[in-house]
């Protein structure tokens, strides 16, 4: 499972090389930091386009710790500003083992056994990219669909940073 995901992001990476783009920080395509709330983790962004962007994130959530999700993101200007965007898109996220959240229990949103769990989520959010700053700092909210081996929902939030090498 591991060496497929590796392989599947290697394989992203490089097929989205040729261009630089306008609303990531300083024009970069790759940024990676951490995200509090849920999950709390890492949190890798790699541009695709000008307006899209795929988002990988690991950490400790109500859903299973470890958590691994991914979310295919549409970035639109919704302020008319060149620092701050709205976001929004769905994703998949895989719990593995019994969920135990940072700032909670996990009987507090959906709870389930341990083994690994598969979700759906779809995700709405703010970027804010100060000028000449390889910084972007997000925050963001999710609607998460358990759909093995339970089906229940919850909502997740993150504040966080990346940084653009």
């Amino acid at each position: 499972m591991r060496r497929l995901f590796v392989l599947a992001v290697a394989i992203f990476i490089l097929a989205n090389t040729q261009s630089i783009f306008a609303q990531s920080p300083q024009g970069k395509q790759f940024g990676f930091g951490i995200m509090l709330g849920d999950p709390t983790g890492a949190t890798l962004k790699f541009w695709t386009q000008n307006e899209n962007a795929f988002v990988v994130d690991i950490g400790s959530s109500y859903f299973g710790s470890p958590r691994i999700g991914g979310d295919y993101l549409w970035h639109f200007n919704a302020f008319h500003s060149s620092i701050a965007n709205l976001y929004a898109g769905p994703g998949v996220v895989l719990g593995f083992g019994r969920g135990h959240g940072f700032w909670y229990s996990d009987e507090g949103f959906y709870a389930r056994g341990s083994g690994t769990g598969l979700g759906v989520r779809g995700v709405f959010g703010v970027d804010v990219v100060p000028r000449d700053n390889p910084l972007e700092f997000f925050f963001e909210v999710g609607v998460l669909v358990g759909l093995a081996p339970d089906f229940g929902s919850a909502v997740d939030a993150a504040l966080g940073l990346r940084f653009y090498p």
